[in-house]
């Protein structure tokens, strides 16, 4: 019987500026796809047609103590935002421990303040909608997605080229 992965720490980076000792919680990207259903003549139920990515795919919600002014001068900033979590997980049963890295880039969509009490720790939540997304296991890439490039690589493998292909991108 094996134990699980757990994360023993982790750090946020917020253009390339470490949020060591300051970022207190990070609600990585909940990756999932557009699934219509399509029932057509002759077929008992419905087959799930793939249309891309969920609108909401590639959020990250992630939280600071305090207020920061760097965050705060990223609003509606043009540009897009570059976010760099790194986690280090370990099992417990082999003390086997591996670096997980989740690079995205995007625009920050709402900053929550909470509620302000003099003497008490304040926490600021900022809600970010990314158009790029990459996973690191490891040191091996095993998912880079890039939207507005047309670009969705999964264990190497480019799916969407042939699409780029087709459509004159290549």
């Amino acid at each position: 019987m094996a134990l699980p992965r757990k994360l023993k720490a982790m750090n946020l980076f917020n253009d390339s500026n470490s949020y060591q000792g300051v970022v207190t919680a990070v609600t990585l990207p909940k990756l999932s796809r557009k699934l219509d259903p399509f029932r057509g003549g002759g077929m008992n139920g419905a087959a799930h047609i793939d249309n891309g990515l969920d609108d909401d795919a590639l959020d990250m919600e992630w939280s600071i103590g305090g207020m920061d002014d760097l965050v705060l001068t990223q609003w509606g900033a043009s540009a897009n935002v570059p976010l760099r979590f790194t986690g280090s997980y370990q099992r417990d049963d082999t003390g086997e421990e591996i670096a997980v890295e989740i690079e995205v880039r995007g625009r920050h969509q709402a900053f929550d303040f909470g509620e302000a009490k003099t003497g008490e720790d304040i926490e600021t939540k900022i809600t970010t909608k990314n158009t790029y997304f990459k996973l690191t296991w490891n040191g091996k890439e095993l998912i880079e997605i890039d939207t507005i490039n047309m670009v969705e690589k999964v264990g190497g493998v480019d799916r969407l080229e042939q699409r780029r292909k087709n459509i004159g991108l290549m």
